[in-house]
């Protein structure tokens, strides 16, 4: 996704590259649902509608973040997206949200991420000084 969002040609209109993106993609998940076990999708669907919406809502986000990230500031600030959304999703969603358990080891991770925060930052500032 990023080798390809760095390489396309920029556009007037930020989400066309997106949205043909998102095609590709669902065009590959469509095929590969056809060799996927077969359920009830209606019932399905309608037993789970408000999950899509609101993980509909965090992709599109999503989207939107890489390609600001992307067209701004280089695919190199992966990393501090990437070490962000894991924070954020490990402490906002597991931790406080489904309160799932949480130790030491855990909070050596959370730790080295946040240093990991910080080192990308302080190289920030040399590559600018």
């Amino acid at each position: 996704f990023a080798f390809g969002q760095k390489k396309s040609t920029l556009s007037n209109n930020p989400f066309i590259f997106l949205i043909c993106t998102l095609v590709v993609c669902t065009l590959l998940f469509l095929i590969a649902y056809l060799f996927s076990p077969q359920i009830k999708i209606g019932a399905f669907i309608k037993l789970n509608f408000i999950w899509f919406t609101i993980s509909g809502v965090g992709f599109f986000l999503t989207f939107i973040g890489f390609y600001f990230l992307y067209t701004r500031f280089g695919s190199s600030y992966y990393l501090l997206y990437a070490v962000l959304s894991i924070l954020t999703t490990a402490i906002i969603v597991g931790i406080v949200i489904f309160r799932e358990t949480f130790n030491f080891y855990h909070g050596l991770s959370v730790l080295t991420a946040f240093l990991t925060i910080l080192f990308f930052y302080l190289g920030s500032l040399k590559a600018f000084s």
